[in-house]
């Protein structure tokens, strides 16, 4: 029978409204080249990416939900599967520039995916000054993980100018299941599954362990989650009810200046992470400044970092394998190294204590509840979102050597990063071949001027960079 959705996976299809599209994805510029050189030939690579699918079965299959709602939805391929319709060709208003491609970036996300078809699409922007390429990539949450969405990678990309060769592609999609077929091995799955805590006691004692174990962790995080939202305070620039339509700031840094300060700063400078973290509470700091927002000494703003699971417990699956953390950006800290010395201290607690708290929580109970009670908690942790954090800013390392796409050197990479309920914006960041590129997805109405704060993020790095060592000593001491 067709795989299922985990929970978590399916606990993004449900979280999805009209507001709150969960589409995560990338925004990537390319070099084709100059005058003199042969034009980047858009149907080829369109090709390429149809030779290509075999390598990623995902995007292939689309979500069916199971009738009567007796099973989480399962995965099944697309008999009328249109590389046509996933696969699509714009192009920018002359001359063509960063602003354009920011703009049409922003529309893009603004469309949610259709449902009926497999949950991805790709753009290939054409008319982008200075001989480029954007190639904008879309796909639904439930399908990857921040890690994982690089599995688009794949298709699109290779290690050498000269593209790799693939084995001849024979997909012939399998037969789709009937309705009946789908309710009698949800029912049969059910009967077979422990659905509570207490019956699992009639299996073995290393299964015993391991549901006690699982079911602890979650409780842990729902109590976390719960204390977390009792104290948390919205702010009003972040936390605003949002619309459909979007807005997407980038900022393009270098990966060297972001070790720089983590070496200059010493045990105060924490990890690279901490860095990126302490730039994005640096640049808010700034923004918020520029808007004339009150900002007091013990002023925070609680970011939800997500953490990738993959490889934590050795087993190869699919899926989303993500937990979460909080952190509270200082903000109300004036001196950078200060800030950056706050937060790597909270990342260094939460390593040793081991405990992720986070709007995941409500759905690690999901395998032992109905799929009807798993979509209600999935849109309650949603809804409390602004109560819990204040912004998601997630950091996946890339590719450390360059990337080419049918001989086109990738130039950047920008990560794509959903809204929740009351969210005005998410900060993605991804380090690709000596850089650190970071997308604000960001609601059209609610954050205006999302440029600003792209810009607050260079000011908000070279502001690190420049503050001298002695500065971290004296901090310590």
């Amino acid at each position: 029978m067709p795989e299922r959705l985990t929970p978590l996976d399916a606990s993004f299809l449900f979280m999805e409204e009209r507001t709150t599209a969960m589409t995560v994805g990338g925004v990537m510029t390319f070099e084709t080249g100059s005058d003199e050189d042969e034009p980047f030939d858009v149907d080829a690579f369109v090709r390429l990416i149809g030779d290509r699918l075999a390598l990623v079965p995902r995007y292939r299959q689309k979500v069916r939900e199971v009738p009567g709602r007796l099973g989480l939805p399962v995965w099944v391929d697309d008999p009328d599967f249109d590389l046509s319709y996933h696969v699509r060709r714009s192009a920018l208003p002359a001359p063509g520039s960063d602003v354009a491609l920011r703009e049409l970036v922003g529309r893009l996300l603004s469309r949610q995916l259709d449902r009926s078809r497999p949950l991805w699409e790709i753009y290939l922007v054409e008319g982008f000054e200075g001989h480029r390429l954007a190639i904008v990539t879309k796909t639904h949450h439930a399908m990857v993980d921040g890690l994982a969405s690089m599995d688009i990678g794949a298709v699109l990309l290779d290690t050498t100018p000269k593209p790799r060769e693939v084995d001849p592609d024979d997909w012939r999609p399998a037969r789709e299941p009937t309705g009946l077929e789908l309710a009698a091995s949800a029912v049969v799955e059910n009967m077979l599954r422990p659905r509570s805590a207490v019956d699992a006691v009639a299996r073995s004692a290393a299964d015993l362990r391991q549901a006690a174990s699982s079911v602890r962790r979650s409780l842990g995080g729902l109590a976390d989650a719960v204390r977390t939202a009792s104290r948390g305070r919205p702010v009003g620039a972040l936390n605003a009810p949002i619309g459909e339509q979007r807005r997407f700031g980038m900022a393009r840094t270098s990966l060297f200046e972001h070790r720089v300060i983590r070496r200059r700063h010493g045990a105060g400078g924490g990890s690279v992470n901490d860095v990126v973290l302490a730039v994005v509470a640096g640049a808010l700091r700034r923004w918020l400044v520029s808007r004339g927002e009150p900002i007091f000494a013990d002023s925070v703003v609680r970011a939800m970092v997500p953490v990738s699971m993959r490889g934590r417990t050795g087993a190869a699956t699919s899926g989303n394998q993500i937990s979460a953390v909080f952190v509270e950006l200082p903000v109300g800290i004036a001196d950078t190294v200060e800030r950056l010395r706050s937060i790597a201290v909270q990342m260094e607690a939460r390593k040793r204590f081991g405990r992720s708290a986070g709007t995941t929580a409500v759905v690690g109970l999901a395998g032992l509840t109905t799929p009807a009670v798993h979509q209600m908690g999935a849109r309650l942790s949603s809804r409390l979102s602004s109560r819990l954090f204040n912004v998601v800013v997630t950091h996946v390392p890339g590719p450390p050597r360059p990337l080419y796409a049918m001989g086109a050197r990738m130039r950047d990479m920008f990560p794509v990063v959903p809204l929740a309920h009351g969210q005005a914006v998410a900060i993605g960041v991804t380090s690709y071949d000596g850089t650190v590129c970071y997308g604000l997805n960001a609601d059209r109405d609610a954050l205006p001027d999302v440029d600003t704060l792209a810009a607050a993020i260079d000011d908000s790095l070279a502001e690190l960079k420049e503050a001298p060592a002695a500065e971290a000593e004296r901090t310590s001491g």
